[in-house]
């Protein structure tokens, strides 16, 4: 009885350790930032209309048209939300 009781305590300790190393690399996926967020950031840093969103391996490029005409690119790095001008 000690030895089924033993099991089972291991069993679940290991299903435990498990479930919380998944729900931990699920996180670490959901730190990149959406195409949505980047665009709320680009606009924070340069008002206007957005005109265009692409996509980089690193970085999403959001190219937006000021209220004086000029077209500005600015590329928002995705894990980290830092806005660069072109």
């Amino acid at each position: 009885m000690r030895v089924l009781l033993t099991l089972g305590l291991i069993a679940c300790i290991s299903v435990s350790g498990a479930v919380h190393a998944s729900a931990t690399a699920h996180k670490a996926v959901k730190t990149e930032i959406s195409k949505k967020k980047a665009v709320i950031l680009a606009k924070e840093e340069t008002d206007g209309k957005t005109l265009k969103i692409t996509e980089q391996a690193k970085f999403y490029t959001v190219r937006i048209l000021k209220s004086d005409g000029h077209v500005v690119d600015l590329h928002i790095n995705k894990k980290t939300g830092e806005v660069k001008k072109d």
